[in-house]
């Protein structure tokens, strides 16, 4: 039997989404009750952009990056178990929740050389930049009339 918490305001809640665009993750949703979304942080360095993203609790072996069609994918799983005995009672407590969250890739991300690290439950993925080299310009002469000769095959003479 799945257990779900009760929202007096859920309908309205929903129809408020619907209609306004409001609440985007109503809580009590069956969809949302093993989410986790956790918070991430972007930004952009002279030489690599970065991506830290909050994972409390979360062990390096449940946690998967992968790269697909340009983008990144940060996915996983966190569960939690907390167990504790007193002369008088007992309690256990737990939470599972899987998360995934995907990143578009800029076109000028060397991605043969992304590194990740996990250091106190804060997951780093460092996206290192290439160079890019800047096309050279070609300038096109326009004429007034084109010239239709023997030379140039794309054209046929009558």
């Amino acid at each position: 039997m799945l257990v779900t918490r009760f929202h007096p305001l859920k309908d309205l809640r929903e129809l408020e989404s619907k209609l306004f665009g409001y609440y985007p993750n109503i809580e009590g949703d069956e969809s949302s009750i093993s989410a986790f979304k956790p918070s991430v942080s972007t930004r952009e360095g002279e030489f690599a952009y970065h991506i830290e993203v909050d994972l409390p609790g979360v062990k390096k072996e449940d946690i998967s990056i992968d790269l697909k069609e340009n983008q990144l994918v940060i996915s996983g799983e966190r569960s939690f178990k907390e167990e504790r005995k007193e002369n008088d009672y007992y309690k256990v407590e737990s939470s599972y929740g899987k998360f995934q969250r995907t990143f578009a890739l800029p076109e000028n991300v060397d991605i043969e050389n992304i590194e990740a690290s996990n250091v106190d439950g804060v997951l780093e993925v460092i996206l290192p930049k290439r160079k890019v080299e800047k096309s050279e310009i070609k300038k096109i002469n326009i004429k007034s009339h084109l010239q239709i000769t023997k030379n140039n095959p794309q054209f046929k003479l009558n």
